[in-house]
């Protein structure tokens, strides 16, 4: 929208209420989750010659993984529903697809992994983002971690981790910063914005 013209300004909000979602008796996802809210305010900027912002996106979704996590409600089946996972399947996926998707924004901007300042990723839990900074030969300590502070928000889970190191100062103006996410669906992305 901001590239086309129809607008100058987007907030981007991510929320989740997993609390609604979870199956209490299934310890192997009631734990990992948590609720949570967080938005970042995307805007064009005047100085055509600044290269702040967002460089590249690889975006991606396959429906064959559609039964390794999702949730079994709906508006067809007038339920809320349990989110349903296959932790070890998802996770397998999680570290392969997140990567991929980020070599390849990375290099679709132009840039190589020992140009990137930050990680900012879904924080689905630890072994993830430890498994996409091997892959991506990033170390850990460029890596933002905060699932072990409020769970795996989710849609929320980026945007609090990019406000966790932009209020610490970590992040600082001109940094290139590498975030990713998967969903349901399965559904990934990354993107690589410099602040």
């Amino acid at each position: 929208m901001i590239s086309s013209g129809q607008a100058n300004r987007i907030l981007v909000i991510g929320a989740e209420t997993f609390s609604k979602l979870m199956d209490w008796t299934d310890r192997g996802t009631c734990v990992l989750f948590g609720d949570g809210a967080g938005a970042m305010l995307i805007a064009a900027q005047k100085d055509e010659t600044s290269d702040r912002g967002i460089l590249a996106t690889a975006l991606r979704s396959d429906g064959r993984y559609k039964d390794i996590l999702y949730v079994d409600g709906g508006v067809s089946m007038q339920t809320t529903g349990h989110l349903r996972m296959q932790g070890k399947e998802v996770f397998r996926h999680a570290v392969e697809k997140l990567s991929n998707t980020a070599l390849e924004a990375i290099e679709a901007a132009g840039l190589t992994t020992d140009d990137v300042d930050w990680i900012v990723p879904h924080q689905a839990n630890k072994r993830i983002l430890e498994g996409m900074s091997k892959r991506l030969k990033v170390p850990m300590d460029r890596v933002v971690m905060t699932v072990n502070n409020h769970g795996n928000t989710s849609a929320a889970s980026i945007p609090l981790a990019m406000a966790v190191a932009a209020q610490d100062k970590r992040i600082k103006k001109g940094d290139i910063v590498v975030t990713g996410a998967i969903g349901g669906g399965l559904a990934w992305g990354t993107a690589v914005i410099r602040w």
